[in-house]
C-alpha cells in the first residue's frame, strides 16, 4: 500500500518492486532496481527516508525516518526480515541481518556488516567495513562492539548517549520514576496524525 502522509507522497523509480502488502509511507524515495518484500513497513514517520539502488529490504522489515534523523540506505544494501531501522544511516553495500535493530544517528560505514539478532545502539557509528557479531551489541562514536552478557560494560557508554533526551525531548528520570507518563500520550498523540493518511493515488 502506497500511502500520502502530511501531503507527502512516496517517489518510487519504475524499476523498483513493492509487493502488495508492503506499506510504503510519505516522504520516501525509493531508487532503481530496490525490491521492498512482503509486509514491509517504510514510514516516513516524522522524517523522510531514502533508499538507495539496487537495495533489497526483506519481508517484515521494518525502516522508518523520524524527526531530526531521517533513515538513508546507500546502494547495494540488504536489509533482512524483521530487522528494524530508525532514523539511521547505512552506507553502501552493506548487510543487515535478520532481527538487526539499527538506532536513531547511527551512522553504518559502507562494507559493514550487522549480523542476526545485532544492535548498532543509538547515535553509534560504525567504520567502513566493521562487522557486530550475531546478537551483539555496538555501543558508541567510535564503536565498541560487545557480546550481550556485558550489561555493564554497554550501559556504561549507553547512559552518556541520552536516550531519552535524542529520541523523546526528555531528561532521564530519576531512578524509581519513569518518563513514560510525559512520553507516551504526547507520542500517541503525534502517530495519530497517520488517521488522516490516504491512499495515493
Amino acid at each position: 500500500m502506497i500511502l500520502e502522509h502530511g501531503g507527502k507522497t512516496p517517489t518510487i523509480h519504475p524499476t523498483a518492486r513493492v509487493a502488495p502488502n508492503a506499506t510504503v509511507c510519505g516522504e520516501v524515495t525509493i531508487g532503481a532496481n530496490t525490491s521492498i518484500g512482503f509486509g514491509a513497513v517504510v514510514t516516513a514517520e516524522s522524517g523522510p527516508v531514502e533508499i538507495g539502488e539496487n537495495c533489497v529490504v526483506m519481508d517484515t522489515a521494518v525502516l522508518r525516518g523520524v524527526r531530526g534523523n531521517p533513515l538513508r540506505l546507500g546502494d547495494n544494501v540488504l536489509v533482512g526480515p524483521r530487522a528494524h531501522l530508525t532514523g539511521s544511516t547505512v552506507e553502501d553495500n552493506c548487510f543487515i541481518a535478520t532481527g538487526a535493530s539499527v538506532f536513531n544517528g547511527a551512522r553504518i560505514g559502507p562494507n559493514s556488516e550487522v549480523r542476526i539478532n545485532a544492535v548498532v545502539h543509538l547515535r553509534t557509528v560504525l567504520e567502513p567495513g566493521t562487522t557486530v557479531p550475531i546478537a551483539w551489541v555496538a555501543v558508541g562514536d567510535p564503536a565498541q562492539i560487545f557480546p550481550p552478557d556485558r550489561h555493564d560494560d554497554i550501559w556504561a557508554i549507553q547512559k552518556d548517549l541520552e536516550f531519552p533526551k535524542h529520541v523523546f525531548g526528555v531528561d532521564r528520570p530519576v531512578p524509581g520514576e519513569s518518563m513514560m507518563p510525559t512520553v507516551m500520550p504526547r507520542y500517541a498523540k503525534r502517530l495519530a496524525r497517520h488517521k488522516d493518511d490516504k491512499e495515493a493515488g
